[in-house]
């Protein structure tokens, strides 16, 4: 497995966009960002910033875009997935006959994929037809404009090859990101994509008042909630303790720059789904991501009370203060912090 020299980006948001320049930190020689809008990808050739994302980051020589995926693909010995969750599907099928033989494929994505509870790695797999082995995941507490600030973070690059799994690491190890292999694929992406439906809750809760208590309650429980599920589908538990897992779920709920704990906050001040999106203007992973979450959990047969009740706030339109309201009156049980269960 030679070392990474040319990779296609295929997503040109705020994490698409840090991981970039994360790749031409680190030494790669050739990164093309691959942008839906031709005038954006422009506008980031002619400009040298992501002018609608990251506008304060400068992009570095080595990081182009282009609006033409075949331009992107071509040569690219690592493809990078850094698109919404819910539409990897229908791009992937796009790009599949572009992708190198042999090249590695990271997915950036936190999502689990509704209709069919897969995770993106297994999407990944099905649709561009390549083995597990070629599929990383990049996961962790990578809040990207921290990152294009270059404060220092960690991240966790997972892949069932930890060969595979080394090279991305080398390909991504800068003096302010240090990226760590794990070679449980199901753990890190059951992390990345449960925390994003945690930190909508923690941004309810925030925003109707509650102190650190309950949000501390809210995180633990969060992560209770996250290793029943990885348990039932086979995850290492000791994931979730890492940053895949409380890293990660600390960081989404706790930053204001977390898009989920924002668009929570708007649910938990009173306003609508529709009305939140609308201000927002960006993809709130968790926001779709329980409905599919809670779906994989009732497959399994484990109790995801948290879950629930976002689904019923975001999609049915529960006062959020009723939700707060509906957990804490569930029967209490013993807490076996490392012990699987399915009524905590």
């Amino acid at each position: 497995m030679n070392a990474i020299s040319r990779v296609a980006v295929l997503g040109s948001g705020s994490w698409g966009t840090a991981f970039a320049k994360v790749l031409a930190d680190a030494g790669t020689p050739e990164i093309t960002v691959w942008a839906r809008r031709p005038e954006l990808a422009a506008a980031m050739r002619e400009r040298r910033v992501n002018p609608e994302y990251l506008p304060s980051m400068p992009l570095p020589p080595a990081v182009t875009a282009t609006s033409d995926a075949a331009e992107a693909l071509d040569g690219a010995d690592l493809v990078v997935l850094a698109v919404p969750s819910q539409t990897l599907r229908q791009n992937l099928a796009a790009w599949a006959g572009l992708i190198g033989p042999d090249a590695t494929l990271a997915s950036l994505m936190k999502g689990i994929e509704l209709g069919t509870l897969k995770r993106m790695s297994e999407v990944i797999v099905e649709v561009a037809g390549v083995e597990p082995d070629r599929v990383t995941v990049v996961t962790g507490p990578n809040l990207a404009p921290e990152i294009a600030a270059e404060q220092v973070a960690g991240t966790v690059v997972a892949c069932r090859d930890i060969r595979r799994a080394e090279l991305v690491q080398r390909a991504i190890s800068t003096r302010y990101l240090r990226p760590y292999t794990n070679d449980d694929v199901v753990g890190c992406e059951l992390g990345g994509a449960v925390k994003n439906v945690i930190a909508l809750a923690y941004g309810m809760m925030a925003a109707l008042g509650f102190g650190d208590n309950t949000r501390a309650t809210l995180i633990t429980r969060g992560l209770a909630e996250t290793s029943r599920l990885g348990a039932a589908l086979g995850a290492n538990p000791m994931t979730f303790a890492g940053l895949a897992g409380l890293g990660d779920l600390i960081a989404t709920c706790s930053s204001p720059l977390s898009r989920n704990r924002t668009f929570g906050e708007r649910l938990g001040h009173g306003e609508t789904l529709e009305q939140a999106q609308a201000a927002t203007r960006q993809t709130a992973e968790g926001v779709k991501s329980c409905l599919s979450i809670r779906d994989l959990a009732h497959s399994v047969g484990v109790e995801m009370p948290i879950t629930e009740q976002v689904e019923l706030v975001c999609h049915e339109g529960l006062d959020p203060l009723k939700a707060l309201a509906a957990l804490m009156s569930r029967e209490t049980k013993p807490e076996r912090p490392g012990v699987p269960s399915t009524g905590q």
